[in-house]
């Protein structure tokens, strides 16, 4: 019997259960069978035997010898009909006296092998051509002086016998029938009233508005548990997944419209610019435009990494964040000169920490960026790594303009910049900020040193050295 269904279609747990508890119980139920079988033959044969040893042992009790020494018996009607209980049965008999001599019986009819002062011996024979239990007694009869030995032997046909064994396997048949039918019966009432839970937790998926992503906390037996926390896992994931792809759109609507706006301007300057000159002047304010609309884009693709890193728990790895730190430094190197800058790295010694390398080198990055962008030509930006206690430090500072103290809490929030923030995107900052978040870190602002500028510090946790 197949139990289980072709890959792809859909099966009925309450058909296989009950599938399996048929199968089981008929192969189980099979071997009962065959043990109560074998039980009722043995039970009829030993019923049966007992009468036939004990009308031959009536009969052997019947045995004398005669005045010239022969053996005399009288067949008791008793000793016989204690064996016609079943009408359709034959009983034979036959009494043998020393080798060789038929005293009465049929002379024909098979003998068992008795011995002497032993009980009656039986044996299974054909007689006229229908089956026949035989039971022989061997005795000896006794005038008080001479002994002569007589076998006695009564054979039935086992007619009797059959519809015995027959009557016990149906009446057992019939009480396995009546088991499997109400196991069935019982089983199917059971599944039933134990999957109202899953029909619950099914009604309560399917009555969900599309946009409620709340945890499911329907009541649902222990072993369905794992397939709700799986449920609820998967919805907490699809989410995540959704808030990112909210936010995307939402921050790409809001951040991108500002400088398409500015392009189509300047193009629609340059196509009526009365010279050459000022419509040269149009592109390049466009192309400034699109460039920062690259940039934003950049930022903005990294935000929905970041958010989809910590979405899926991204997995992080042990790094050297002065390693990290000194590298990106000198990669800003050429940009800082180009803009004026003294850019310089601080460190001493490994120090590592669990991160991803290139989120962390992204949030770094940024914070480069915006100290080479506010710092200004002739300043100074120094980017620093050092142990705190358990804390590993990653900082930027730069004498520029800084950022207010009042304004800071919101240069952290996306789209936010303070007034003296200057030119920017409004993202590098909260960038930071949900990168440090990620991987259990935080950012602070405050003020430079000899209170200028900015000092933008990402604190992590830090791993033993070595």
């Amino acid at each position: 019997m197949k139990l289980r269904p072709p890959r792809g279609q859909s099966f009925s747990l309450r058909r296989r259960l009950l599938a399996w508890l048929l199968v089981a119980t008929a192969v189980l139920g099979t071997g009962a069978l065959i043990d109560t079988w074998r039980e009722a033959v043995r039970m009829a044969n030993a019923l049966a035997d007992r009468m036939l040893a004990g009308s031959a042992m009536i009969i052997a009790e019947r045995a004398s010898l005669d005045e010239d020494a022969l053996i005399a018996i009288d067949i008791p009607y008793g000793a016989l009909e204690m064996l016609s209980s079943a009408a359709q049965d034959r009983v034979f008999y036959r009494v043998d006296g020393p080798p060789g001599h038929l005293v009465t019986g049929y002379g024909d009819l098979p003998v068992a092998p008795a011995v002497q002062g032993q009980d009656a011996a039986f044996a299974d024979a054909t007689f006229r051509g229908v089956p026949v239990r035989v039971a022989s007694l061997a005795r000896a009869a006794s005038t008080g002086i001479d002994e002569v030995p007589v076998i006695v032997t009564v054979a039935e046909t086992t007619i009797a016998r059959q519809e015995l064994t027959r009557a016990i396997l149906m009446r057992s048949a019939l009480r396995l029938l009546v088991m499997i039918l109400g196991a069935a019966a019982i089983v199917w009432i059971a599944v039933t009233v134990s999957l109202r839970p899953l029909d619950r937790l099914g009604e309560a998926i399917a009555e969900r508005s599309p946009d409620d992503m709340s945890p499911v906390k329907t009541h649902v037996p222990q072993e369905v548990r794992g397939l709700v926390e799986t449920i609820n896992s998967f919805m907490r994931r699809l989410k995540s997944a959704l808030d990112g792809l909210r936010n995307f759109t939402g921050n790409a609507g809001h951040q991108l419209r500002t400088p398409l706006a500015v392009v189509r301007t300047q193009l629609a300057l340059a196509a009526r610019a009365p010279t050459l000159a000022e419509a040269q002047q149009a592109a390049q304010k466009g192309d400034a435009a699109v460039a920062h609309a690259e940039r934003v884009l950049a930022q903005l693709l990294l935000l929905a990494r970041v958010e989809a890193a910590g979405g899926a728990g991204q997995a992080a790895s042990v790094l050297d964040l002065s390693a990290l730190a000194r590298e990106l430094t000198a990669d800003h190197i050429p940009a800082a000169a180009e803009a004026g800058i003294d850019l310089g790295f601080e460190g001493d010694g490994p120090l590592p920490v669990r991160a991803a390398p290139v989120l962390l080198g992204e949030a770094l990055s940024n914070l480069i960026s915006n100290a080479l962008l506010h710092g200004g030509r002739g300043g100074v930006v120094t980017v620093r790594v050092r142990r705190d206690g358990d804390r590993a430090l990653l900082e930027v500072e730069d004498d520029g303009p800084g950022i207010p103290p009042e304004a800071r809490p919101a240069a952290v929030s996306r789209f936010a910049r303070g007034e003296a923030a200057g030119p920017g995107m409004g993202l590098g900052l909260p960038v930071v900020e949900e990168i440090a978040t990620l991987f259990g870190g935080r950012l602070t602002l405050s003020d430079g040193a000899a209170g200028r500028g900015l000092l933008a510090q990402v604190a992590l946790p830090a791993l033993p050295r070595g």
